[in-house]
């Protein structure tokens, strides 16, 4: 077998787990502090601790890391898990420009930036649940 037939996922492209923790933390420090995300950061308990906790094992695992996630909570089922919350355009826009502003501190490949960002957008469309 040759390098070029080894798929390196996501999770390695971009540094692992240290990637991913600093990718998270930074994501929920911006939902913390910016003013366009007063409306997601209003559908999130006081204490970010444990939402911070589940969307790294969640990213860990959905960029094809360690299974972190589904050991613990099952299969993800985001769009029912979120389905209390008004999710619409103004939410979504709201989150990707935290992610967003979180990927191009944190993550320095480009090309690996940009392909997280595509799949990123699209998990972020399918959240949405109001018009």
């Amino acid at each position: 077998m040759t390098d070029s037939d080894v798929a390196v996922s996501m999770f390695e492209r971009i540094g692992g787990s240290a990637t991913i923790d600093r990718l998270v933390d930074r994501f929920y420090e911006r939902m913390d502090t910016l003013p366009e995300a007063q409306v997601i950061r209003a559908m999130h308990a006081a204490d970010l601790g444990l939402i911070r906790d589940v969307l790294k094992r969640y990213l860990t695992e959905w960029t094809g890391g360690p299974r972190l996630y589904t050991p613990e909570k099952g299969h993800p089922r985001l769009r029912q898990r979120h389905f209390g919350f008004a999710i619409g355009d103004a939410e979504r826009d709201a989150w990707m420009l935290c992610m967003r502003g979180a990927l191009e501190e944190i993550i320095a490949d480009p090309a690996a930036r940009q392909d997280l960002d595509k799949a990123i957008s699209g998990l972020a469309d399918w959240m949405r649940n109001r018009t």
